[in-house]
């Protein structure tokens, strides 16, 4: 199943994860130490929280999961071919999650990626080209 993420900066993680929990009737899929993530099924959404008191209420990033590295090369091509300037990246530890990305951005510079999770990880990481717009 494909479905749209978004990525929020909050200053209060826990009251964050407690607003959204009530807002969607769900708990967290994953949750850390200054993150979490819902997969919330109706709406199709995977909403990620960060905390980040310096960018409080600020957008982090987009996103489109998708559910293989096949789709993630796919939409890399497509998107190529239609002059975008795009960033892939494979096997990058973000969010505590093992992903393959790819990443593009939009004329007025909000990031968005389209990335497959391989795998669970046990640390945050970092996203190679793209630092500040991590997660999944």
């Amino acid at each position: 199943m494909s479905r749209v993420q978004l990525a929020l900066n909050v200053t209060d993680i826990d009251a964050a994860v407690n607003f959204y929990s009530k807002l969607f009737g769900s708990a967290p899929a994953k949750r850390r130490p200054g993150y979490a993530n819902f997969a919330i099924q109706k709406p199709p959404l995977k909403l990620v929280l960060i905390e980040n008191a310096t960018a409080a209420g600020q957008l982090n990033h987009l996103g489109v999961e998708v559910e293989s590295s096949e789709q993630v090369l796919e939409a890399s091509d497509r998107l190529k071919q239609t002059g975008l300037s795009v960033n892939p990246e494979n096997q990058v530890t973000c969010c505590y999650a093992l992903q393959d990305k790819v990443w593009v951005q939009d004329p007025d510079g909000a990031n968005w990626e389209i990335y497959a999770v391989l795998e669970d990880s046990a640390t945050f990481g970092v996203s190679r080209t793209n630092a500040q717009a991590c997660c999944a």
